[in-house]
C-alpha cells in the first residue's frame, strides 16, 4: 500500500503540470493581443474622438447630448422595444422549447433546424423579408404595419426565437425528470409541477436567454435600419446616423458609452445565469428521457405549430415575391442580378458579390477559429485559486463583448484608428474579415467551451500520471470529443460571417461589396425592379447560410446557438 500510495502521490501536483500556468498564459496572449488591437483600440479611438477632440478632455457635451429630445426618444424606444421583444420571444419560445426538446416525434430535427435558421440569417435579409410580408402587395399588407414599430417587434421575435429555444431547450432536455415524476405521483397537477419543480430548475437558462435576447434587441442595427428608416431609431442606428450623416462624434461617443455600460451589465448577468445553468445540467444530465406526445400536450403542440408557421411565413413570402414580376411568375429578378448594368445600385454581378462574401467569410472563419480555440481552452479551465478563477471569468466576459458592442462603433473605429503606420489598414482587404471574425469569435467560444468543460479533469490527470506531457495529456482527454464541435463552430462562424452587415457596411470597398451590402444598396433605391432584385439576392444569401447551418445541425452539437 505504501508503494502504491507513493506512486499516486505525484498525481496531486498534476493540474500544475498538465496545463502549466505559463502555457495557459501564452495561449491567452494571441487572442488578447487581437482583442486589444482590433477591438479596444478602435472602440477607444471612437471614444477619444468624442471626448478628447482637441487634445483636452471635453465632457461638456454629455449633458447636452443626454438632454436632447431625440436622445430621450431613442433611449426610450430602444429599452421599450427590447423589453417587449424579450417578453414576446420568451412567451413564444418556451412552449416551443418544450415541444422540440422534451417530446419525440417524426420531423423534430427538421423543425429544430427551421427554428435556428432565422438566427443565422443576415439582419438585412430579415428586414427585407418583413418588408415583403407587410408592404402593400404583400400577404399581410392589409394590416398597415409596414414601416411601423410592430414590424420591428415581429422581426426581433423572429430573429431571437432560436436563442430561447436552443438555450432553454438544451437545459430542459437535460433536466432530471425524477423530481417531476415524484411530485406528480404525490398528486400535484401538471401546472403545479411546472411551477414548483420545473420552472425553478429552468430559471437560470431563462434568465440567460432573456438577457441575451434583450441585448440583441437593444443593439439591433440592420433590422431597424431596413424596417424603421429614420422614423424609428435605436441606440445602434442612432450611432450610425450621428457618425455618417451628422458627423456628431461626441453624440455618437456618449451613446456608445451608454451602450457599453449596458452591455457589460447584461453580459455579467448572462454569465452568472449561465454558470448556474451549467451546474444544474452537470448534476442531472444522466437522467434525461424525452417521451412521445400525449393528449395533454395538445395546447403546447398547437402553440408550437403556430410559432413554426410564424417563422416560415416571412421566408416563403420572400421566395414567392422574388419570383413575381409584372407579367406573373418569372426569373427576371435573378437574371438581372447577373448583369451589373441592370441598375445603378449594383457595381458588380451577384456572382462576384457571392465570391466576395465567401472569400471574406472563409478568412474571417479561420481567424475566429484559431482565436476561439485558444480562448475556449483558457476559459474552460477551472483553477483552484479564487483569484485565478475570477481572472478566467473576466477573460470569458471580455471575449463576449464584441457580441454586444455596436458593430458601427467598431467599424467606424477601424477607419479612424487603423490609419497610420504600422497599422495603416484603411485600404487593406483584411479589415472586413477581421471585423467579421470579431462578431463570430464569441459564438465559437460559446460552442466549444461547454464541450471542454464537460470533460472530466481526472482523465487529464490520469494521462499525466502515466507519463504523458501536458499537451499529450490534454489531447488524450479532450481530443476525442472535439471533432464535431470544431466542425460545428467552423460552420456557425462561416454562416454568421456571410451575413454580417453592421461593420461590413463601413469597411467594404465599393468595388468589392458583399451580398448583404449589395442588398442594402438595392433596397435604398426606388423602383420595383430594385426591390425585386433585393428580394432575389436575399434568397440567394439565405440559401447559402441555411445550407451551411443544415450541415452544422447534422453534427448534433447541442452547444451551437445556445448561450
Amino acid at each position: 500500500m505504501g508503494r502504491h500510495h507513493h506512486r499516486l502521490a505525484p498525481a496531486r501536483l498534476i493540474p500544475a503540470r498538465v496545463v502549466p500556468a505559463v502555457g495557459v498564459t501564452l495561449l491567452a496572449l494571441l487572442p488578447l493581443a487581437f482583442l486589444a488591437v482590433f477591438f479596444v483600440l478602435p472602440v477607444g479611438g471612437m471614444l477619444v474622438r468624442g471626448f478628447y477632440p482637441d487634445g483636452a478632455w471635453d465632457l461638456s457635451g454629455v449633458g447636452e447630448v443626454l438632454g436632447r429630445d431625440r436622445t430621450t426618444r431613442v433611449l426610450g424606444f430602444t429599452i421599450g422595444m427590447a423589453t417587449l421583444g424579450t417578453a414576446l420571444t420568451l412567451l413564444l419560445g418556451l412552449p416551443l422549447a418544450f415541444v422540440l426538446y422534451r417530446l419525440v416525434f417524426p420531423g423534430r430535427a427538421l423543425l429544430r433546424a427551421i427554428v435556428v435558421m432565422p438566427f443565422v440569417l443576415p439582419t438585412v435579409v430579415v428586414g427585407v423579408m418583413f418588408r415583403a410580408l407587410l408592404s402593400s402587395g404583400g400577404p399581410l399588407g392589409f394590416l398597415g404595419w409596414d414601416r411601423s414599430w410592430l414590424a420591428i417587434l415581429l422581426a426581433f421575435v423572429f430573429f431571437n426565437l432560436a436563442v430561447v429555444v436552443r438555450t432553454v431547450g438544451g437545459m430542459w432536455e437535460g433536466l432530471d425528470r425524477r423530481a417531476e415524476e415524484s411530485a406528480a405521483a404525490l398528486g400535484a397537477s401538471p401546472v403545479h409541477v411546472f411551477r414548483t419543480v420545473t420552472l425553478p430548475a429552468l430559471l437560470p437558462s431563462i434568465v440567460s436567454a432573456g438577457t441575451l435576447v434583450f441585448l440583441f434587441c437593444s443593439t439591433a442595427f440592420g433590422v431597424v435600419l431596413t424596417l424603421g428608416g429614420l422614423r424609428y431609431g435605436t441606440i445602434e442606428s442612432e450611432i450610425y446616423l450621428l457618425t455618417t450623416e451628422f458627423l456628431d462624434l461626441q453624440g455618437a461617443a456618449v451613446l456608445s458609452v451608454i451602450q457599453l455600460i449596458a452591455v457589460v451589465v447584461m453580459l455579467a448577468l448572462a454569465a452568472r445565469a449561465r454558470s448556474r445553468s451549467e451546474a444544474t445540467t452537470d448534476r442531472a444530465a444522466a437522467r434525461s428521457v424525452a417521451r412521445a406526445p400525449r393528449g395533454s400536450d395538445a395546447p403546447l403542440l398547437v402553440i408550437a405549430g403556430l410559432v413554426v408557421a410564424f417563422v416560415l411565413t416571412p421566408v416563403l413570402t420572400l421566395v414567392a415575391r422574388s419570383l413575381r414580376g409584372g407579367s406573373g411568375w418569372t426569373l427576371e429578378h435573378y437574371r438581372a442580378l447577373a448583369d451589373p448594368s441592370a441598375t445603378t445600385a449594383m457595381r458588380v454581378s451577384i456572382l462576384e458579390a457571392v465570391q466576395n462574401s465567401v472569400s471574406t467569410a472563409v478568412d474571417a472563419t479561420i481567424i475566429a477559429m484559431v482565436l476561439g480555440v485558444c480562448v475556449s481552452i483558457v476559459v474552460s479551465r477551472r483553477p483552484r485559486r479564487a483569484g485565478a478563477r475570477r481572472l478566467v471569468s473576466v477573460l470569458d466576459g471580455a471575449f463576449m463583448l464584441p457580441l454586444g458592442i455596436s458593430a458601427v462603433t467598431v467599424g467606424f473605429g477601424f477607419l479612424i484608428t487603423l490609419d497610420r503606420p504600422p497599422l495603416d489598414l484603411r485600404t487593406s482587404a483584411v479589415l472586413v474579415p477581421i471585423a467579421q471574425a470579431l462578431v463570430a469569435l464569441p459564438l465559437v467560444v460559446r460552442t466549444i467551451t461547454p464541450v471542454l468543460r464537460s470533460v472530466d479533469p481526472r482523465i487529464r490527470q490520469a494521462a499525466a500520471a502515466l507519463g504523458a506531457g501536458p499537451l499529450r495529456a490534454a489531447w488524450t482527454a479532450e481530443g476525442p470529443v472535439l471533432g464535431r464541435p470544431l466542425l460545428a463552430a467552423t460552420g456557425f462562424a462561416f454562416a454568421v460571417s456571410l451575413g454580417e452587415f453592421g461593420a461590413t457596411s463601413f469597411l467594404a470597398r465599393p468595388d468589392r461589396p458583399t451580398v448583404p451590402v449589395m442588398i442594402y444598396e438595392l433596397i435604398g433605391r426606388p423602383g420595383t425592379d430594385n426591390m425585386g432584385m433585393a428580394l432575389a439576392a436575399s434568397v440567394v444569401l439565405s440559401l447559402l447560410t441555411v445550407s451551411v447551418m443544415g450541415l452544422v445541425e447534422r453534427l448534433r452539437v447541442g452547444s451551437v446557438g445556445s448561450f
